[in-house]
């Protein structure tokens, strides 16, 4: 069991038989009477948000979830198939438990599937990985490489900001955490 004081980013709690991982905390103590810790919470199974108060001394409830590392294979529909690297067992994660992640998964993929009883509830990218270029404006003669940005489409589909002398076919790292242009990377 957790007490309140043990209450940090990403500590996964169970919330009448709910996993939530924790998403913002912060402590209170106020002059008067006893502290208490604020926090905003995600149910990991529906993506709800809630900000919930929990008392000093309060007991709390771990989660039992488990890390598994999978391969993205493909989606269809709103769901992301992925395969389990160990023993090769297939499942799928709906386009809402993925947010806005979905946008940076490509094809062989390798990420951390975070499961519940069984059933995946969240991911973790990596927090770089290496994508292509597809479509992209070029370069203007006069630009500079320190200037200034421009938007690209990389192979999985999102639109992120490049420096103007990134062109149509380079190959990019990117920061899954913000989606932010790393540096161009040499792939002959």
């Amino acid at each position: 069991m957790y007490d309140s004081s043990d209450i940090r980013k990403n500590l996964k709690i169970l919330i009448d038989g709910q996993p939530w991982v924790v998403v913002d905390f912060q402590f209170v103590k106020p002059g008067k009477g006893t502290a208490f810790t604020r926090t905003r919470i995600k149910n990991m199974i529906t993506g709800a948000v809630l900000d919930k108060t929990f008392r000093s001394g309060e007991k709390l409830e771990p989660a039992e979830v488990e890390q598994v590392s999978a391969q993205y294979m493909y989606h269809e529909g709103d769901q992301y198939w992925f395969m389990d690297n160990t023993s090769y067992e297939q499942f799928a994660v709906s386009a809402a438990q993925l947010g806005d992640q979905a946008q940076f998964l490509t094809e062989n993929l390798v990420v951390n599937i975070t499961m519940f009883q069984g059933q995946p509830v969240g991911i973790e990218l990596p927090t770089f990985i290496e994508v292509q270029i597809t479509k992209c404006e070029p370069g203007v003669r006069g630009d500079t490489a320190t200037g200034g940005t421009k938007p690209a489409t990389i192979s999985s589909g999102a639109l992120i900001q490049v420096p103007f002398h990134i062109n149509e076919g380079d190959w990019v790292k990117v920061d899954t955490r913000d989606g932010r242009y790393v540096e161009r990377i040499n792939k002959r």
